[in-house]
């Protein structure tokens, strides 16, 4: 998450929000969100309700939940899905800026 949060402003630039879905409880995510000082949304799935929705993978051998990636535009159109196979599997920024770009038409830089 640190990552996300070096670029975020270019993220909010781009018309982007960032929305952060984990199994945690409210509580914990409360807690690491402050001590983090976090500035985009964070939401607690504990029952991974949501989680599930999306088809993140549990792998308990991998340290349980992979890292899942979904860009989602402004009418609900899933855009681009990458489910991560380890826990450092996840696109850097510069890729993720690119596909939000290349989404809605516009340069980044």
């Amino acid at each position: 998450m640190a990552q996300l949060r070096q670029d975020y402003e270019r993220f909010v630039e781009m018309g982007a929000e960032i929305v952060v879905v984990g199994p945690e409880t409210a509580e914990s995510f409360r807690r690491y969100w402050q001590e983090e000082q976090l500035p985009f949304i964070g939401l607690p799935d504990p029952e991974q309700t949501v989680l599930s929705l999306y088809g993140q993978e549990v792998r308990l051998f991998k340290l349980g939940r992979m890292p899942a990636l979904m860009l989602i535009d402004a009418s609900g159109l899933l855009r681009f899905v990458h489910y991560g196979h380890s826990m450092a599997d996840i696109p850097d920024n510069e890729e993720i800026l690119q596909l939000l770009a290349s989404a809605s038409g516009l340069k980044e830089g």
